[in-house]
């Protein structure tokens, strides 16, 4: 089956890295299916990606809700009769809070952003994951899942570490039907994520690379071209793994 037949859904892809992974499947020759909230700016992404040469369509809906999520995934999936490839990069950090004053709606948030989302995607897609080619789904976790994360960011830590083990529970599950799933681990990203410190505290922002081995920030094509490996044949023999993309930040100089 040729490429530009084969379909990639990225849930988050209005900005950042989503936009960017998305971007490269394209690149790559999927019809690719960006996720968001922001309707106003996936319509504006789309018609970026279309001057490309790139065939794209945009989906709005929240993945931590499940009929949503339920509802149009499958309607993407009775579309194109297939999905190759889901790219779970919605995600964040939701705030900050320390567990003794933290709420049961902080918390559940987080959880739902981060974890919930994964398995909500997750489940309404394999149907039609067992209808693509080399069939794969890529779910992002964080240092953060390892280190249960900075002060204030340790539900987002344990919802990450939730999303390494889902992405290993997954791997089992749906190895019969040559489904791989991984994961990727991006460290700190240069993206409009950070633009709020980068302005108001550039000392501070441009100290971030002193935590990192190859002395820099990483740049959102570099997460694009791992998650497009992990998609591509060259990936085949490759699953139930996590892939740092950080720079050696996890060895924590």
């Amino acid at each position: 089956m040729n490429p530009e037949n084969k379909v990639a859904v990225v849930t988050g892809a209005t900005g950042g890295i989503g936009f960017e992974v998305a971007k490269r499947l394209g690149q790559d020759g999927y019809t690719v299916v960006l996720n968001g909230i922001e309707n106003d700016m996936g319509t504006k992404r789309v018609e970026e990606l279309t001057k490309e040469g790139i065939t794209a369509e945009y989906y709005g809906f929240d993945v931590t809700k499940e009929e949503e999520v339920t509802s149009n995934i499958k309607a993407i999936g009775e579309k194109y009769g297939r999905i190759d490839v889901l790219v779970n990069n919605a995600g964040g950090l939701g705030g900050r809070s320390r567990f003794e004053e933290m709420t049961t709606e902080f918390y559940r948030n987080v959880m739902a952003l981060n974890l919930d989302s994964v398995f909500f995607t997750s489940r309404a897609a394999i149907p039609f994951l067992k209808k693509g080619e080399n069939s794969t789904i890529i779910n992002y976790t964080s240092n953060a899942g390892w280190n249960a994360g900075g002060p204030g960011a340790g539900i987002y830590g344990t919802s990450k570490a939730g999303v390494h083990a889902i992405t290993r529970a997954l791997a089992k599950d749906l190895a019969e039907y040559g489904i791989r799933v991984n994961a990727v681990s991006p460290g700190t990203i240069d993206t409009p994520f950070h633009a709020q410190i980068k302005s108001t505290k550039p000392e501070v922002f441009a100290s971030w690379k002193d935590n990192i081995l190859l002395g820099r920030l990483g740049q959102p094509e570099e997460v694009a071209s791992v998650v497009s490996f992990l998609a591509s044949k060259d990936a085949s023999f490759i699953t139930a793994e996590t892939i740092q993309i950080g720079g050696g930040q996890a060895l924590g100089i």
